[in-house]
């Protein structure tokens, strides 16, 4: 096994994206060390320094978009982290998604009628 072979070698750049919100949602929630801090920092600076560029020379204003809000999530992840704060959400679609936003259930009923076909019993 060679050096290359240790490492993921992501397809293109929505995968590399994904790999980084995927490691990113699975440390959110361990405790904060200084080896956790300086591999947190270290995925910042591959966003900002290997797939924004990327992002900004294919010309793909959408994946730019998402990488700026990808590292906005992160740094104020850190913030949160070093007031003591909790970071009660996740990375979902490379974006924040608070996890304490009420979850609604929807039951499609059929209504016998017309074109309103998602009618609501009430």
């Amino acid at each position: 096994m060679n050096e290359q072979d240790r490492y993921y070698q992501p397809t293109d750049l929505k995968d590399a994206m994904q790999t980084v919100q995927k490691l990113f949602n699975s440390y959110t929630d361990a405790p904060l060390t200084p080896e956790l801090m300086a591999y947190h920092q270290k995925m910042v600076q591959q966003l900002q320094t290997n797939l924004l560029p990327l992002a900004k020379q294919a010309n793909d204003k959408l994946r730019v978009d998402q990488i700026n809000m990808m590292i906005t999530v992160m740094q104020d992840w850190l913030k949160l982290r070093l007031n003591g704060q909790a970071f009660n959400g996740k990375m979902q679609h490379f974006k924040f998604v608070s996890s304490n936003q009420p979850q609604f259930k929807r039951r499609v009923h059929k209504i016998r009628g017309g074109q309103n076909h998602r009618a609501s019993r009430h």
